[in-house]
């Protein structure tokens, strides 16, 4: 249940607010929500891996992963504009899954 909030609430945000408002969805979903540690980590970091990839890839799409294939030769990574999408996704799930964790070990605190 968590998971699908994240995700829905992350998706809608993303296109209008700054990047870090995933992170305070997350946070405000696990601390209403979750009922485990576990739990919070996995559906906030699954849920924004699934968003921050898709929106990579709504970006980068249309313009023909241009910019992405310029991006990826700064990093010290295979030539290919995936992998920039993968670190991109793993960067997205960290953030969500710590936010999770964070707003679930809150809750926790203070009960």
């Amino acid at each position: 249940m968590s998971f699908l909030i994240i995700l829905i609430l992350s998706f809608a945000c993303g296109f209008f607010l700054p990047w870090w408002v995933a992170a305070i969805v997350a946070f405000l979903a696990a601390f209403f929500i979750s009922k485990t540690s576990l739990q919070a980590f996995c559906s906030g970091f699954a849920a924004l891996f699934v968003v921050w990839a898709v929106l990579a890839l709504l970006k980068s799409l249309p313009n023909e992963n241009i910019l992405a294939g310029r991006v990826v030769q700064l990093f010290p990574l295979p030539n290919n504009w995936i992998w920039l999408l993968m670190v991109t996704a793993l960067v997205g799930g960290l953030v969500g899954g710590m936010a999770a964790l964070s707003g679930m070990l809150l809750k926790k605190a203070f009960k």
